[in-house]
């Protein structure tokens, strides 16, 4: 994979250095962590712990330059995502958030009831910016939590990573579809054209999965993902076979109708598991939840063009 293609001048400063050792620049004092300069230039920080660049010296990863600029990104976008949470109106439970939330029209109920093949291209190439490392990020988890915990989340991931069978992890299907829908498969291959909103998504998954001190924020996080998976997964399907789409294209989501049913209650119960009723750590998987669900409501608003009739 390439560097990804600068579009302002602290992910240009990313890219210079990670491409020619140009020095790291200080950050101006107000950032915004949601800018899409912002958002891509720690999209390419955090790539460094996934698969890296083409290129590009691996030791990097633990450069001291490079980890003091993505903890000054990391540590803005953690913060415009506390306040977000303090600012909302919040359910007390997770259950509660995830409900209020499969209420509300999306990305899936617009492909089952209106979407066109062109719409449904550009919803697989922003998707693909996650689906294509799908899992990967809450593997950092496993060595973070104690062995009842640890256990239960193995037990999805594996799952996830198709049961040892390489051609059902969910990766590679995505990968699947998106070649029979006529885009490229390749990893990374979209980050060029991901926008702000899914750069940012992105962005809070790996900021909370690479913190240990945020594991229970990433529980949290997985366990409204999954929640809210199901539903959506088969609105999905009938919008993509309403289209034409191959068999390929639509098996993604056909998979996960019945996958993430089981995942919901198995994540709610690795937070159980994790938190053993400590409040500061229900609190904390309440605000990763909060941050799967909306983060996902900014993007479904990017994509939607218009409001879904009810």
């Amino acid at each position: 994979m390439r560097i990804p293609t600068p579009c302002g001048p602290v992910s240009r400063a990313v890219h210079d250095h990670l491409d020619s050792g140009t020095p790291l620049p200080e950050l101006p004092a107000t950032p915004d962590p949601t800018s899409r300069d912002h958002a891509l230039a720690l999209w390419t920080l955090h790539e460094l712990a996934y698969r890296g660049f083409d290129g590009v010296d691996p030791d990097l990863e633990w450069s001291p330059d490079v980890l003091r600029l993505r903890n000054r990104l990391s540590r803005d976008l953690e913060a415009w995502l506390r306040r977000r949470f303090a600012e909302a109106t919040v359910p007390d439970t997770v259950e509660e958030l995830v409900s209020a939330d499969t209420q509300a029209p999306g990305v899936a109920r617009f492909v089952r009831e209106r979407a066109t093949v062109e719409d449904v291209e550009r919803i697989l190439v922003q998707r693909s910016v996650y689906h294509l490392k799908e899992a990967d990020p809450q593997c950092f988890l496993l060595p973070r939590l104690r062995p009842a915990a640890k256990a239960a989340l193995t037990e999805l991931q594996y799952d996830e990573l198709g049961d040892g069978e390489p051609d059902l992890v969910h990766q590679h299907l995505f990968a699947q579809a998106l070649e029979a829908a006529g885009l490229d498969p390749t990893y990374g291959a979209y980050v060029d054209d991901a926008d702000e909103e899914t750069l940012t998504l992105n962005n809070a998954i790996s900021l909370l999965c690479l913190n240990r001190r945020l594991v229970a924020a990433a529980l949290g996080h997985l366990a409204a993902f999954e929640a809210t998976s199901a539903l959506p997964s088969a609105d999905m399907v009938r919008g993509l076979q309403r289209l034409g789409f191959s068999e390929p294209v639509w098996r993604y989501y056909d998979e996960h109708v019945e996958a993430d049913a089981v995942h919901e209650h198995l994540a709610r119960r690795i937070c159980d598991l994790a938190t053993e009723g400590d409040p500061a750590l229900e609190r904390e998987v309440l605000f990763g939840a909060f941050v799967c669900v909306d983060l996902e409501d900014r993007c479904a608003e990017r994509l939607v063009p218009a409001a879904v009739p009810a």
